[in-house]
């Protein structure tokens, strides 16, 4: 499915798009005929990230951004449109997060995540769809959320909440705005390990423990969700919207079922440890 013009056409913006997951959906989409513009603060990676694109034949373009300024959102989308056409695409991808306890958490601390994932996202989101809807083109919003989007999560609060709004906002903008033409999806990534989400969430110590949690045995790989977003942009995904598609190896299923610890343990080794619990069987008078 996955032809060298799957996505020709198409100009996908993405923010956070100079590293990790956001580097490796700008790459795959370039190769897959997208013109792609990068959108982030720091300029080295995003510039890399264009010439590995280019160099590999697929057209870019970067431009700064703090998403957490809407004056700052509408001029980087006008440096991308500028240099590659009107863009039809926006992956909300940048982020922030890190470990703390609840009672541990300061205002500054709260809002320095919510404001790059919720403010940041929503900034983005309403920046082009205002532009599509005035053109009276359509477009796509894809948005990483997470899994425990749903759930919530210990010790991640503020990302807990901000995700929880960027699914809440998908949901809403898909009724919404589906009378323009515009489609709003999400992906929930499970644990990838990208350098700069593992150093700050991922302590050495619980790396194993970790990963027992992902019934496939592994984690992901980056190429995988770049896949998932490549597919979910493409024309083979016309019709969905208002959805989040989970991609985690299981994990979250895992987490949480009652008895899926038990999957922890050797298969034989459980099996025997279950047949003891069964009640003995009536003997035949």
């Amino acid at each position: 499915m996955f032809q060298s013009n799957l996505l020709a056409g198409e100009v996908v913006l993405i923010t956070g798009g100079g590293t990790g997951l956001g580097r490796a959906m700008a790459e795959r989409m370039g190769a897959l005929g997208a013109k792609v513009g990068v959108v982030g603060r720091r300029e080295d990676p995003l510039r890399e990230t264009v010439e590995a694109i280019a160099s590999a034949g697929g057209t870019a373009a970067w431009a700064r951004c703090d998403v957490r300024d809407p004056q700052s959102v509408a001029a980087a989308t006008d440096a991308i449109e500028a240099a590659l056409g009107p863009v039809t695409a926006l992956v909300n991808n940048a982020a922030g997060n890190f470990l703390a306890c609840a009672e541990d958490l300061s205002a500054n601390a709260f809002d320095a995540v919510v404001k790059i994932v919720l403010h940041g996202t929503f900034h983005c989101t309403s920046d082009l769809g205002r532009r599509w809807i005035a053109r009276g083109s359509k477009g796509q919003v894809l948005s990483i959320v997470t899994t425990y989007a749903w759930t919530g999560s210990a010790f991640v609060l503020p990302s807990a909440c901000a995700k929880a709004g960027v699914l809440v906002m998908t949901r809403s903008l898909a009724v919404e705005w589906a009378t323009y033409g515009i489609r709003c999806n999400a992906i929930a990534p499970g644990p990838f390990p990208t350098e700069g989400a593992f150093s700050r969430l991922m302590p050495a110590d619980a790396h194993d423990e970790a990963l027992r949690q992902v019934p496939l045995g592994r984690f992901g790989e980056p190429a995988e969700l770049a896949n998932l977003a490549s597919y979910l942009l493409s024309p083979m995904n016309a019709w969905m919207t208002g959805e989040c598609v989970t991609l985690d190896g299981g994990e979250v299923l895992k987490a949480g079922q009652e008895f899926s610890r038990m999957t922890d343990y050797p298969r034989d080794e459980l099996r025997a440890g279950l047949a003891m619990l069964r009640p003995p069987k009536s003997s035949k008078t």
